[in-house]
This record gives C-alpha cells, sequence and structure tokens, in this order.
C-alpha cells in the first residue's frame, strides 16, 4: 500500500515517473520507519528522500535546516507542487511565528523546515510534543562534524530528538563527508545503528580544470566566461573581501554582471545579492565561502575558484553547486604558491588546538596535491572520499589534454641543496637568484656567491624553477617558515630524493590549453527559438509571483516543451517536472506559447 502511494505522490506532485539512482531504497526504508544516513552529491535528489516519505507518512516532517535562505527556498519551491510547507525562523515576524506554530499543533503541515537553534528551545521542544511527526530530517548534517568547515555547534545537540522521539525515523542527509566525517556524523547524531547509504560522490556533468597561475588570473577568468558562459550564471570564489570587491567590480566594467558577497557587507546588501542571483539570469557573484551553502539554483553553470580553496571537501562542496540540473558544467581554479603560503599562515595564527591544526595542515596538503596533479582529476577526487573510480574521466583537462612531464629528480636535488646551503630562510625568489647565479649586491652580501649551488640551476628559466618549488612545496619536501618571512625549510620528506633513492616527475609548464566547444545537454536560446519563448513566458510568471524562475519549471522542463511540443493539457501533464499542480497553475500559459511559435 505504502509502495503504491509513494509513486503515486511521485508523480502526482513531483511530477517523475522514475526515482534517480539509489532515492527508491533510500524512500522505501525511511517510509517503512528506518533511520538512515544518506551520503548523496549535490544534485543528486537529496531533499525527496526526506520531502516525499513526509507525504507519505502520517503527520508532518520536521526538517533541521542550518540557513534561512536554504529554508525559504525549499519551501517556496514546496508550495509550487502544492505541498503545505512553512519554516520557523528569525525572518519571520511574532504574529506569523505563531500562526506557524497554530498550524503545526493543528496538523495542517506537511513540512516544517526550522533552524537547530529554535528546534532546541524548550519551548519547541515542547510544541513538538503536541504535534503528530511524521520523521525528522537533518539536511547538511557535515555542519556536526569538529573538523569540518561548516561546523555548527547546535547540530552536536541534535542527538536530543533520538533520546526524547526515540520511535519517529530519522534522517540525515550531506554531500560532503569522508569516512571519518561520517563515523562522526553517526556516532553524534546516535544513528550508529542506522542504515547508511553512500550512493557515490561523482558529478559526471561537472568538468574539472586546474592552472596555476602566479598573475593574470582576473584576465583569465574573464576569457573563461566570455568564451564558455556568456550570459550564464556562475560563482567565483576568492580568499580575501577586498579581492572580492576588486573583482566583482572590475567585471562589470567588462560589461558583466557580477556582484559581491562576504561577511563584511551588511545582511541588506549580502541579502540583496542573494535575491537578484535567484531572481535573475546569467548573473555572477564573487564570493568568500561566506556564499553558497543551501543555494539551491540549479543552473549555475560554473564555479570559478581565484584562490586555492582550504581542502578538497570545501573544493567539492564548492563546485557541487554548479549543474545541480545535470546539465554541463565547469569547475575551474586558478591558483598560486602564495595561496597555500597564505593559508598556511591564517591557520598557524588561528586559535584552533594543535590536533585541529595539524588535520588541517594535511587537508591543505591533500588540495595542493590535487592540483599538481597529472593524472585524471576524478579518480583523484573520488578517491579520497572512498569512491574509487576504476578509470579516468575523460573529463578534466588532465583527461582532455594530458599534460606532458618530465624527470624533475636532478633539478629537486639542485632546489633542496640551495635551500639547505643558504640556511633554510630563504624564499623562492631568492633562491632561485641563487641558482641562476645572479651577482647580486645582496648575494655577495651573504657570501652566497661562493656556495657549490651558485650558478648550477641556469639550464631552467625562472618559471621553470618557480615551478619546480611550488610543486616541492605542493608535495610536502619544502615548507614555508612563517616565522621567518615566508623563508622555506626542508622536511624529512627530502631525504630519499636528496640520496637519489626516488625520482620526481613533474608537469611541464605548458600554455593554456584550447578548449573544445561547449557541449550542452538541453536546448540553448540560440539553437530554438521556441525555448527562448519558454523562457521569456517563464521569466514573467516568476515575476508576478516574486519567486525565481527555476522554481517555476527548471530548464530542463522546458527543453521537454521545445522538443516535444504538446498540444493538450494531458501531453503537457506528460512532460518530466510536471505534476498535478503545476499543470493546472501554468499549463495552459506554456501551451499557448507553443501554439504560437507553430502559428
Amino acid at each position: 500500500m505504502a509502495e503504491a502511494r509513494t509513486q503515486e505522490l511521485l508523480r502526482s506532485v513531483f511530477g517523475h515517473d522514475s526515482f534517480r539512482p539509489h532515492q527508491e531504497e533510500i524512500v522505501s526504508h525511511f517510509v517503512s520507519g528506518g533511520d538512515a544516513l544518506v551520503i548523496m552529491p549535490t544534485g543528486g535528489g537529496k531533499s525527496l528522500c526526506y520531502q516525499l516519505p513526509a507525504l507519505v507518512r502520517d503527520g508532518v516532517g520536521i526538517v533541521v535546516s542550518p540557513l534561512i535562505a536554504l529554508m525559504h527556498d525549499q519551501v517556496v519551491a514546496l508550495r509550487q507542487l502544492g505541498v503545505r510547507a512553512e519554516y520557523l525562523n528569525s525572518s519571520l515576524s511574532t504574529e506569523e511565528a505563531r500562526r506557524v506554530e497554530n498550524a503545526l499543533i493543528a496538523g495542517e503541515l506537511d513540512l516544517l523546515y526550522v533552524a537547530p537553534e529554535r528546534l532546541l528551545t524548550d519551548r519547541f521542544l515542547a510544541q513538538l510534543d503536541r504535534a503528530h511527526i511524521a520523521l525528522f530530517a537533518i539536511d547538511e548534517a557535515h555542519c556536526v562534524s569538529q573538523w569540518g568547515h561548516d561546523f555548527r555547534p547546535e547540530y552536536v545537540q541534535l542527538s536530543v530528538l533520538h533520546e526524547r522521539y526515540p520511535a519517529i525515523p530519522r534522517i540525515a542527509l550531506t554531500a560532503t563527508a569522508d569516512a571519518p566525517t561520517r563515523a562522526e556524523i553517526a556516532q553524534r547524531l546516535q544513528l550508529e545503528n542506522a542504515r547508511h547509504f553512500v550512493t557515490g560522490f561523482d558529478r559526471p556533468n561537472i568538468r574539472y580544470h586546474v592552472r596555476m597561475e602566479a598573475s593574470g588570473a582576473r584576465e583569465a577568468l574573464l576569457r573563461f566566461i566570455r568564451e564558455q558562459h556568456a550570459g550564464e550564471a556562475g560563482i567565483v570564489y576568492c580568499l580575501l573581501r577586498k579581492r572580492v570587491d576588486v573583482v566583482a567590480a572590475w567585471l562589470n566594467t567588462q560589461g558583466l554582471t557580477a556582484l559581491p558577497y562576504h561577511a563584511g557587507m551588511d545582511a541588506k546588501a549580502r541579502r540583496r545579492t542573494q535575491e537578484r542571483f535567484l531572481m535573475e539570469d546569467g548573473v555572477i557573484v564573487v564570493a568568500t565561502i561566506a556564499f553558497g551553502m543551501g543555494i539551491d539554483k540549479p543552473d549555475v553553470r560554473f564555479v570559478a575558484h581565484l584562490n586555492l580553496p582550504k581542502s578538497l571537501e570545501a573544493y567539492y562542496q564548492e563546485t557541487g553547486r554548479a549543474g545541480r540540473d545535470g546539465a554541463p558544467a565547469d569547475a575551474w581554479m586558478r591558483y598560486s604558491l602564495s595561496d597555500a603560503i597564505q593559508l598556511r599562515r591564517m591557520l598557524d595564527e588561528s586559535d584552533a588546538d594543535e590536533a585541529h591544526q595539524r588535520i588541517e595542515r594535511q587537508k591543505l596538503d591533500a588540495m595542493l596535491g590535487y592540483c599538481e596533479l597529472t593524472t585524471c582529476r576524478r579518480q583523484s577526487l573520488l578517491g579520497y572520499f572512498g569512491d574509487p573510480l576504476p578509470e579516468p574521466c575523460g573529463n578534466c583537462d588532465n583527461c582532455l589534454q594530458p599534460p606532458e612531464t618530465w624527470d624533475a629528480t636532478t633539478a629537486a636535488q639542485k632546489a633542496l641543496s640551495c635551500v639547505h646551503r643558504t640556511g633554510q630562510r630563504f624564499g623562492v625568489n631568492y633562491l632561485i637568484d641563487v641558482l641562476l647565479g645572479k651577482d647580486s649586491e645582496r648575494i655577495q652580501n651573504f657570501g652566497h656567491h661562493a656556495l657549490s649551488t651558485f650558478g648550477i640551476g641556469q639550464d631552467l628559466s625562472v618559471n621553470d624553477w618557480r615551478a619546480v618549488f611550488r610543486q616541492l612545496v605542493a608535495r610536502g619536501y619544502l615548507v614555508a617558515d612563517h616565522d621567518n618571512f615566508g623563508g622555506l625549510r626542508m622536511t624529512s620528506a627530502c631525504r630519499a630524493l636528496l640520496r637519489g633513492e626516488e625520482t620526481l616527475h613533474l608537469a611541464k609548464q605548458v600554455a593554456q590549453p584550447k578548449r573544445g566547444k561547449k557541449i550542452r545537454a538541453s536546448i540553448a536560446a540560440s539553437d530554438d527559438p521556441l525555448f527562448e519563448a519558454l523562457r521569456s513566458r517563464r521569466r514573467e510568471l516568476a515575476q508576478q509571483q516574486g519567486v525565481p524562475p527555476y522554481v517555476v519549471f527548471h530548464d530542463s522542463t522546458l527543453a521537454a516543451m521545445a522538443a516535444m511540443r504538446p498540444q493538450t493539457l494531458g501531453e503537457f501533464g506528460e512532460l518530466p517536472g510536471v505534476g498535478e499542480r503545476k499543470l493546472q497553475t501554468y499549463g495552459a500559459a506554456f501551451l499557448e506559447v507553443i501554439r504560437e511559435s507553430a502559428g
């Protein structure tokens, strides 16, 4: 009976004839009352895994969500489907909050989104005691991890749900959790006995491309946007607030619509940026990592990094905001050695204890190692999360244009010897001057013109030596001494290399690769005038209601309309993403556009 009801609601409410991979098994388990921990990539359909069971089971589904923006977007989308959804957070007035609380107790809601801070109050728990609860869903569950980049102290206390309501099923969901983080989530939320669904981390529609670029990164970004994503939505991440403001202002002078977002802006300005990003087409947000979690915009076509992320977890989560609709998207990065040095300095100067700092250093080293790869990036990324990919992906820069490598063993030995003989206290520029034999006053004053390493590196250029030092830092042979003005010091890893017991192959420095023609999974406006006409009608309908266009229909549904050109409401109702409520609300308006195009 429950299975038939589940299939009926999947079609009539959500407009889908079938589940995405793994969804059906998770939904069936949860509907039957089982607890679950779900690790599913962004865009894989995590929300349906609790939204659908909340409709099938008797009572209201309580969803713990960390961000106001996330709650708002989910509720707006659910109401479009005819679902009785509300949220409780600080954005509501006292009167509005009381209305929602009364609806909860009266059994008039299907889903209620609530922040962990509010859920944990005695007042709200007392209200839950009076409500008929179908299930608990804990979204963005990685926020419970003290070692994670989005740690929220309140999440640790959510074990109260199991202690206070042991008979009500719980599901915790996240896209970002390696094996230790998964174990921590299970332990802290008392989900050790829950069924774990690790559906894989692969986002095959995302193309990864990474390049070290000490200068000109901003110009490279502009070329990338113009050539690959003109008029499309994207996110650009920068490490520092100041650079966010500079890059956003500069992109605007180049004819793009770019908006800044960082914690230094007032709340009203940040909210305005977020609203424009969601409501308008072709907006680019330039941001620190303060922006992104909970942004449910499906048609973000690229995520660009102008600085090195702090960890592969952060990188995976941030790049995962691209291509949630399954259509091709890009994860593009330009970084420099100074990024790694700056991140290490920030870590060393933080208040974190030594154990935390050690883990964060390891995460940064893994991030650097990923950047310096000469093999398939997706294999490395998935391997980091314990999800091995047997074959190279064919959709990253290293697969599409394999980098040339060279035996850099001798060059590395020269570089390390130079670091040692100059006292392990000088930066890259000075070390390169010694290797190239530059007879400067500074080198004379230190007497380094008399060293055996003076002038032994003239077979390589300045840029070649920069690449050698960068990759020696990335691979852990050298570290920057922050207490000594960033001078490079050797690590124990150098011994085997200096003794000739191991060889080192590094990537050759090449010109920027040419990009092939961009592939689209959906119909582009330039390919079919009907698609653009449908987008225009969607924009009008969205503006009338004050909701983002994708809440009306995703691009994939518009593409299906343009391809199938339904002529009746019955045919329109067969399109993917068209449930009963949207058929009644929008069917006639879009059929009118289709008929006019055939005119």
